[in-house]
């Protein structure tokens, strides 16, 4: 009787961590315009996600007599947002905080374009985010009226004005921590529906926690301001919530994710291939090039080689 070989049809924590590394690089030398436009478009999918989440919490019954239940409704829902940003391959700049890291940290990247493309993302999803506040959710009118205005001002007290700045920080760790876990795990699937399913249940927890996600919070805090939210003033948006949660999330995504994992998968370890395709020579100049550039590769690592991780880059 012949031996049945069994397939696992996924890849190993250390190929996702490689991935990873290669995904930092090769976005972080896209082109200016491209990068800023690609979080433009993150931001603008990720403030619908909000809007689709913030009006299935407008249930002032249930609000009232079962909160966790609508958070958990809530929860369920959102993840259609980080699922299309992923496979469409749009840059967050929390997901920025993982997959640069990564990439500084197997020298593949300077700190100088990791930073640049941190800066970038980040006022590139910022300006999709006030754009589908300000266009579609806000003159469009989805929110003027009660229960959904109440529920608005309702959510940013809880979000914004009540918590203090050391409460809201750390929630912005578990926040990305949780973002990044779920961009990570993307990347051990092979197909789509794996991708999916993979995204969607650590997404689910850091909504159904209440943490916070400075680009989320882009949206769902100036949706407030723009209804005349007597409580919350642009500027204690920017001090209370705005830097608080970044600054969390730069923790969550680069340290507690980036970080630990580069550790574990790739310090002492050989080059990793990717389905027997290695990454272009270890002896190339790899810091602050553009991708494709250096040295000869390594057999097996063609520009035909990297065509084909880069495009599968998430």
């Amino acid at each position: 009787m012949t031996p049945t070989t069994v397939v696992h049809n996924a890849y190993t924590p250390k190929e996702a961590t490689e991935q990873c590394s290669r995904a930092g690089k090769a976005k972080a030398n896209m082109r200016i315009d491209k990068i800023f436009f690609s979080s433009f478009m993150a931001g603008c999918i990720l403030a619908l996600a909000c809007a689709t989440s913030l009006s299935t919490n407008t249930s002032p019954w249930y609000q009232e007599n079962a909160p966790g239940l609508m958070r958990m409704i809530g929860a369920i829902i959102f993840p259609w947002g980080l699922v299309s940003i992923v496979v469409s391959g749009a840059d967050l700049c929390t997901g920025s905080f993982m997959f640069t890291t990564i990439a500084v940290l197997h020298r593949r990247l300077s700190v100088v374009k990791m930073l640049m493309h941190w800066f970038i993302t980040f006022w590139g999803n910022l300006a999709g985010s006030l754009f589908v506040v300000g266009l579609i959710t806000g003159h469009g009118g989805i929110f003027n009226e009660d229960p959904y205005l109440s529920e608005v001002y309702t959510f940013n007290e809880a979000k914004v004005v009540t918590p203090e700045w050391h409460m809201i920080f750390l929630r912005g760790i578990g926040a990305n921590w949780l973002v990044c876990l779920a961009c990570f795990l993307a990347f051990l699937a092979r197909e789509y529906v794996s991708k999916v399913v993979a995204i969607w249940w650590p997404t689910f927890a850091f909504v159904c926690l209440g943490f916070d996600h400075v680009v989320a919070n882009m949206f769902f805090v100036p949706m407030s301001i723009f209804l005349g939210d007597p409580n919350i003033s642009i500027s204690f948006y920017i001090w209370k919530s705005m830097i608080p949660a970044l600054l969390g999330n730069i923790v969550g995504g680069g340290l507690m994710v980036g970080t630990m994992y580069w550790y574990l998968n790739l310090t002492g370890e050989p080059p990793v291939a990717i389905d027997g395709v290695q990454f272009e020579s270890e002896t190339a100049a790899l810091v602050g090039q553009s991708a494709g550039s250096g040295t000869p590769a390594r057999r097996g690592s063609s520009s035909e080689g990297e065509k084909r991780d880069d495009g599968d880059m998430v």
